[in-house]
């Protein structure tokens, strides 16, 4: 009965259009009044202590720097050098943007910001070359989606606080599924591109121009392994990493590449500011309902209903799999995982399955989420700066969206794909 509560009003109000982090809020006053008791002093209190979090410090601070990197050029210049190595083969286009969605993603942290990003510079560029649009529309905002799960991830960040898993451990486990989310879009890019008659060959550059190319993106390219370095090597925790990506992405794009103008600073920090806003209210509505759930003993109830299948690892997987799919495809990957995440931790720990295993599994499947419709958040902004309809964008993402879900089930099947490089790293 208290898990239809929680469910029913949840999705109740979000059908009438209720923004979520008030139909979290609404979903644990009911669980209050279910459970007896009403008490406004602890919904203040639990969504001051949902936000007032060390760890959390990091989203504001990603987000400033993701803003840094694109407003400062550093962004562009990842483009160019993937365009200079790549761009002759045949689809290269193609390999830029799946180049690019990599060393994007090792940057900013977020598949909203790498889509818009990629499709603002390679979309006139696919279109003048007369690509195909749907396919290439298709290819960047599968390719944006790499963004969660390659260090820094906002979305790890989140998963951490909400399910009190090490940060760290989780970065270090997403590199080695992000490279292979980026392997699976070559070979699938691959096979469309041999196939395509209109697809053209552009002329190998010289490397006096990759060099340049190469020198100009030398300081892009050097945030990732200072942050990646200095995590590994315990120099600094994952907040303290983000507020070096900060400060150092404003000193590029000011001091070196000198593309950051004091005018041009604030509303910098306003569009940071707003996006941060929208994240930290949502987490402080979770951890409401977070303790409500707890309250209300509804992981119990869940350990309960999954209970055959948690002598069974690998079942229980796939079950969680199928129920994140399904969630992802009506519910963004944020609330996804302020929902979920404390409500599922408790089952997988029973099944003695490693949490930050989980972690990267969940925020896989929640990032392929982000290229299904109706809600498509990835498919959206794309479709937006693009200019084309939501049905040509879904005929050409659709191959991508099978090919992650191919690879999501191999990492069930053989976790130490994800478990022996982490141990590795870490």
């Amino acid at each position: 009965m208290t898990v239809l509560i929680f469910v029913g009003v949840l999705l109740g109000f979000m059908a009438f259009g209720v923004p979520i982090a008030f139909a979290l809020l609404l979903s644990a006053i009911a669980l209050m009044f279910h459970l007896s008791f009403f008490d406004a002093q602890i919904l203040a209190q639990n969504m001051l202590t949902g936000a007032d979090s060390f760890a959390l410090m990091a989203v504001p601070l990603f987000m400033l720097a993701g803003e840094a990197m694109n407003a400062g050029g550093m962004s562009r210049r990842m483009v160019f050098l993937a365009s200079t190595f790549v761009g002759h083969i045949k689809g290269g286009l193609g390999y830029v943007a799946i180049m690019a969605s990599i060393l994007l993603a090792a940057l900013s942290g977020s598949a909203v910001a790498d889509a818009a990003a990629l499709a603002s510079m390679l979309v006139p560029m696919l279109r003048s070359r007369g690509y195909d649009m749907n396919q290439a529309t298709g290819l960047i905002a599968a390719g944006g989606i790499i963004a969660p799960i390659i260090p820094p991830s906002i979305s790890f960040i989140i998963f951490g606080v909400a399910a009190n898993v090490s940060v760290t451990r989780l970065f270090i486990a997403g590199i080695v599924p992000g490279l292979l989310m980026g392997l699976t879009l070559v070979l699938v890019w691959a096979f469309i591109s041999a196939k395509s008659k209109t697809i053209q060959s552009s002329p190998k550059e010289p490397w006096p121009i990759r060099a340049k190319a190469m020198k100009e993106a030398g300081w892009a390219l050097l945030l990732p392994i200072i942050i990646i370095g200095g995590l590994r090597g315990g120099i600094f925790t994952p907040t303290e990493a983000a507020a070096v990506a900060a400060v150092y992405a404003l000193f590029v794009g000011m001091v070196v590449y000198k593309e950051i103008t004091i005018k041009s600073l604030y509303p910098l920090l306003v569009n940071a500011a707003m996006t941060t806003a929208v994240v930290m209210f949502l987490v402080a509505a979770a951890l409401v309902t977070s303790y409500m759930i707890t309250l209300a003993d509804l992981p119990q109830s869940l350990i309960e209903m999954l209970g055959p299948l948690v002598d069974s690892p690998m079942l229980l997987m796939f079950a969680i799999v199928i129920l994140l799919t399904l969630v992802g495809t009506a519910m963004d990957l944020t609330p996804t995982i302020l929902i979920l995440a404390p409500v599922l931790m408790p089952v997988i720990k029973k099944a003695d399955i490693d949490p930050t295993y989980f972690g990267v599994i969940f925020i896989m499947v929640g990032c392929t989420g982000l290229l299904t419709p109706p809600v498509g958040t990835v498919l959206n902004v794309v479709c937006g700066v693009a200019k084309i309809r939501m049905e040509d964008i879904i005929k050409g993402v659709w191959p991508y969206v099978v090919a992650y879900t191919g690879l999501i089930a191999l990492l069930v099947i053989f976790p130490e794909i994800v478990l022996a490089p982490m141990r590795w790293f870490y």
